[in-house]
């Protein structure tokens, strides 16, 4: 045979392993898919949405692993089809092999950090989480997750803007929607307001907010009265306190507000300076 007729081969062999890697992978998507949502179940405390928020997060790294094993695969098959010594080459680049090191380094933090983020089912696509520390420093990077790869983490925050955070990177991370969440609200009234009205009225706005349709399914305990928390130079600031779905502490909150507005209004309570502020 001739030389142009080995090359030929080669080409044709190595043509049909990157056909073959690009087959696989695309085959296995809809596989691992069915394989996660029939293993992945979801405990007790966790709803359908929680559950399903978990099988992406898992799919989408099964998906990244799976891609990663297949293509590194097809390298070893294509340099055998090349006749190139694998080993032989990375011996022989010797710089090359300590600089790679050092990558590597920064490359297995990261993939483990997405392991355990996986295992440990730290926050999951859909949750809104706020990262710092580490090598993030005290920066802060907050929004909703939108993918997570064994390598990164990417968050959308309310300006639109995407964040992509590097697993190993981040020190501290804040999961506001995991399982559920709650409003803690301060609401300050002036001092010659009657307390026990003002806890009645809390107390009521929060139980009717049950029969809005648009947000009694949001609601697992209603908003009512804690406790006086303190007094300050506006007045006195009483605490308010529900649970809600996650993610829904902001809207169930905001209507919170504009609901025990009008009632203090109707009643003649006067909000002090600081009115009210919600600490989710």
């Amino acid at each position: 045979m001739t030389l142009d007729h080995f090359a030929h081969h080669e080409v044709f062999a190595v043509g049909m392993v990157v056909i073959g890697a690009l087959a696989v992978q695309v085959f296995s998507r809809n596989a691992i898919e069915r394989l996660v949502r029939r293993a992945v179940r979801a405990d007790r405390y966790e709803s359908p949405v929680d559950e399903k928020k978990r099988e992406d997060t898992v799919i989408g790294l099964f998906h990244t692993s799976f891609a990663l094993g297949v293509w590194i695969m097809a390298l070893m098959f294509i340099l055998t089809i090349l006749r190139v010594n694998p080993t032989g080459l990375l011996t022989g680049a010797g710089l090359f092999g300590v600089v790679f090191g050092f990558g590597a380094q920064n490359i297995i933090r990261n993939y483990m950090a997405g392991v355990c983020i996986l295992t440990e089912n730290q926050y999951r696509v859909g949750d809104i989480v706020s990262m710092s520390g580490g090598l993030l420093g005290p920066a802060v990077a907050s929004g909703i997750v939108e993918d997570i790869t064994l390598r990164i983490t990417k968050l959308r925050d309310l300006d639109g803007t995407l964040h992509i955070i590097r697993n190993g990177d981040a020190g501290s991370i804040v999961n506001r929607t995991f399982k559920y969440s709650n409003v803690l609200m301060d609401v300050t009234v002036e001092y010659t307001s009657d307390i026990d009205m003002v806890e009645k009225l809390m107390n009521e706005v929060g139980t009717k907010m049950l029969e809005n349709e648009e947000f009694n399914k949001l609601i697992t305990t209603p908003i009512s009265f804690l406790r006086v928390e303190s007094f300050n130079d506006s007045g006195v600031v009483l605490k308010a306190m529900g649970k809600v779905k996650p993610g829904a502490q902001w809207s169930v909150a905001g209507e919170y507000r504009k609901q025990i507005k009008a009632a203090f209004d109707k009643h003649k309570i006067r909000l002090g300076t600081s009115a009210t502020s919600n600490k989710p």
